[in-house]
């Protein structure tokens, strides 16, 4: 190899190098969270005004003429006994939002406002000041502004796709906080990280990342909790969290899992599930699958040793039908194709699939959603 031709190879290598990563690596930010430091959901009704005509009736919703009447009271303005307005540019709303960790007075949140009544669009109205409580009944929050509302549909290849409906819209920034909410300390000796799914596996080696990374600071209390301890100098620990959450974790393969939408019928696999022999009749509908063995035998003369492998054959009938025989992989992806191409519907996936999964021939965790 001459000089240029290594130069080439050696340059090869190290462009090679750049787009390397390592499989299935993810950072601890996106497995676990720490012990403490949580959003806190918040709620509050409120009366949206300024509607083209498309507010709550208030012969069918009353309560939007009991709420006006209650707000121009606060705002000296007393209406005659017995009447009700009858108001078409006005619709009574709930109000919802997330308060992030670590919050603090005169931050701005996101809000969104949905009609409670029988308006027909929120379009164009405009949110009055209205009170945002947390789960203890406190105001943590006030919300005011105009709401930005999504169009009605679009056409596309003949079928309307829905975008949004007029019954719900978004404030951005359209509420501003009142009150903090205490969250983690950081002032403790120790945080706790809380892993997003049970795995002992996932624990240790969350555990161990820490440890190379820190030193000995990180112990795995069960297979969901890991105690941290943080530096003795207060300065250093927000760093020391940062390159914490930002450490690459090596996950290993998750465990086979199937997911089925019953109402559509969509079926989601998170890797290749292999089926074992088995036969299910479900209707007009039967699955045969069947495996033989193959033997591999070596010439006289190469080296190496006899191998035997299972060669599976899938069948699917369908009474009054055609036989459809798939090729010779018992792959849960065929046998879900084969079906749909037949015309069962989600009910009959759904059954096949757990009648699969009693017989002990789906080898994967069947959730139906």
């Amino acid at each position: 190899m001459t000089d240029r031709q290594k130069m080439l190879a050696l340059l090869v290598l190290a462009i090679a190098s750049l787009f390397a990563h390592p499989s299935r690596a993810e950072r601890i930010k996106e497995i676990a969270t720490i012990q403490g430091v949580r959003p806190n959901q918040l709620i509050g009704y409120g009366l949206v005004v300024g509607l083209d005509g498309s507010g709550d009736q208030t012969t069918q919703a009353p309560f939007t003429a009991q709420s006006v009447a209650s707000m121009l009271s606060q705002l000296g303005v007393q209406l005659p006994p017995g009447v009700t307005p009858q108001l078409r540019n006005a619709a009574a709303v709930m109000i919802t939002a997330q308060l992030p960790p670590y919050a603090q007075p005169g931050q701005l949140i996101d809000i969104t406002v949905s009609s409670m009544g029988n308006a027909r669009s929120l379009r164009g109205g405009t949110l009055l000041l209205a009170p945002l409580r947390g789960a203890d009944g406190q105001i943590y929050a006030m919300a005011q502004g105009n709401l930005i509302v999504g169009g009605a549909g679009a056409s596309a290849g003949g079928s309307k796709v829905q975008i949004n409906h007029l019954s719900a819209g978004r404030v951005p920034g359209g509420a501003t906080v009142e009150r903090a909410v205490p969250n983690q300390s950081l002032a403790s000796e120790f945080i706790h990280l809380e892993l997003n799914q049970t795995d002992f596996s996932v624990a240790r080696q969350v555990s161990e990342a820490i440890n190379t990374s820190a030193g000995p600071v990180a112990l795995p209390l069960d297979a969901r909790v890991i105690r941290v301890r943080l530096p003795v100098e207060s300065g250093d620990r927000v760093a020391f969290l940062a390159g914490l959450e930002n450490l690459d974790i090596a996950m290993a393969p998750p465990a086979a899992k199937v997911i089925v939408n019953a109402r559509t019928g969509s079926v989601v696999m998170n890797q290749t599930v292999v089926l074992g022999p088995s036969a299910v009749a479900h209707g007009n509908l039967s699955v045969t699958i069947s495996s033989t063995p193959v033997v591999s035998q070596p010439n006289a003369l190469a080296q190496g040793s006899t191998v035997v492998a299972e060669k599976a054959d899938i069948q699917i009938r369908q009474e009054g039908g055609a036989l459809m025989t798939l090729p010779a992989a018992a792959k849960l992806a065929d046998v879900v194709k084969a079906l749909n191409s037949l015309g069962a519907t989600a009910q009959d996936l759904i059954a096949i699939l757990q009648a699969l999964k009693a017989a002990g021939s789906l080898k994967a965790e069947l959730e139906i959603i």
